[in-house]
C-alpha cells in the first residue's frame, strides 16, 4: 500500500514547487546583478558569487524536475514508486555544487598566485550585502517547506541557498576590506577561495547522503527501534523480526515479519497485519509503504 499525498493547489508539493520557482527567479536576478557589478566593479569574489548563484539556478531546475517525477504514484514499471528520482536529483544538486566550488577555488587560486588584483568598487559591497539578506531569507523559507514535506531534495536546495548566503557574507568581508585599501587587494580573491571551500563541504554532504540512500543504507538506529516499538504495540503481535527499512526520496519503505498466535484464522492474522500497516503509515509522514508478513507462533 502506497500512501499518496494530496495534489491540491495547497498541498505540500505545491508549496515545494512554489518556493522553488521563487528561488529560481531570485537566482536569475542575482546572477545578472552580481555579474554586472562584479565586471564593472573589478571584484573576482563577486563574480565567483555569481557563479555560485548560477549553480543555485541549476539546482532549482533539478528540484522542480525531482519534485514532479519523484512524487508521482507507483505504476506497473515502478511498483516501489518514483522516490529515487528525487534522490538522484538531490545527488545532481550536490554535483552542481561541487563543480561550482572547484571553479571558484581555481579562479581564486590563480589570482592569488598572480600576486595582483584590482581594487573593487563600493557598489560591490552593497551587492554582496543584498545577496546575504535575500539568500538567507530564501534559505529559511525553503527549509520550512522542506521540513513540512520531509523532502531531502528541498532540504538540499535550502542548503544551496544557505551556502550562497554564507558565500555572499565572505564576499562582503573580502570586498569591503579590498575596497578600503589597495594594499588589501588579496582579501577579495581570498574571500572567493573561502567561498569555494564552504560550497565544497556542502556539496560533499549532499552527495554522501544521496549515495547512502541510493545503495539502500538503513536509517538511524532510533528510527528502526521506533518502528519495532510501534509494530510490537499492536494487540496480537507476539514478536517483530526481519525488519528491513530503506529510503526513497526521504520517505521510508518498510518490510517486516510479525509473529501471531498460530491457532488464529488466516482472516484474524491478516487483520493484525493490517493494523500494523496502518499504525506505521499513520505514525509519520515519512513512511510511504509498509509490507507486513505474518508468521504463526510455532
Amino acid at each position: 500500500m502506497v500512501q499518496s499525498l494530496s495534489k491540491t493547489p495547497y498541498s505540500p508539493e505545491a508549496k515545494g514547487r512554489r518556493v522553488t520557482w521563487l528561488g529560481l527567479w531570485v537566482n536569475l536576478v542575482l546572477i545578472g546583478l552580481k555579474t554586472a557589478v562584479g565586471l564593472w566593479g573589478n571584484s573576482r569574489a563577486l563574480l565567483a558569487d555569481a557563479a555560485h548563484s548560477a549553480s543555485d539556478l541549476v539546482s532549482d531546475i533539478l528540484v522542480l524536475v525531482g519534485l514532479k517525477l519523484g512524487r508521482a504514484p507507483a505504476d506497473q514499471e515502478h511498483p516501489w514508486g518514483h522516490g529515487r528520482v528525487e534522490t538522484l536529483a538531490s545527488a545532481l544538486v550536490g554535483v552542481s555544487l561541487l563543480a561550482a566550488a572547484l571553479a571558484i577555488m581555481w579562479d581564486a587560486a590563480n589570482l592569488l598566485c598572480a600576486h595582483g588584483g584590482d581594487r573593487p568598487a563600493g557598489l560591490a559591497i552593497w551587492t554582496a550585502a543584498a545577496g546575504v539578506l535575500i539568500k538567507e531569507a530564501l534559505y529559511r523559507y525553503t527549509l520550512a517547506v522542506a521540513k513540512r514535506l520531509e523532502s531531502p531534495l528541498l532540504k538540499a536546495n535550502a542548503w544551496h541557498h544557505r551556502t550562497d548566503a554564507l558565500s555572499s557574507l565572505a564576499v562582503l568581508v573580502g570586498v569591503a576590506g579590498a575596497a578600503l585599501s589597495p594594499a588589501l587587494w588579496l582579501l577579495d580573491p581570498l574571500a572567493a577561495l573561502i567561498v569555494g571551500v564552504m560550497v565544497l563541504k556542502a556539496a560533499g554532504s549532499i552527495i554522501w547522503q544521496s549515495c547512502r540512500e541510493l545503495v539502500d543504507t538503513s536509517p538511524a538506529s532510533d528510527t528502526i527501534q521506533d518502528i519495532e516499538r510501534q509494530a510490537a504495540g499492536i494487540t496480537g503481535v507476539m514478536e517483530v523480526h526481519d525488519l528491513m527499512v530503506r529510503s526513497a526520496g526521504g520517505r521510508l519503505l518498510i518490510e517486516l515479519h510479525v509473529v501471531v498466535d498460530g491457532s488464529q484464522s488466516v482472516r484474524q492474522g491478516h487483520a493484525i497485519a493490517k493494523q500494523v500497516e496502518h499504525r506505521l503509515l499513520d505514525g509519520a509522514n515519512r513512511v510511504a509503504r509498509v509490507t507486513v508478513h505474518v508468521d504463526p507462533d510455532p
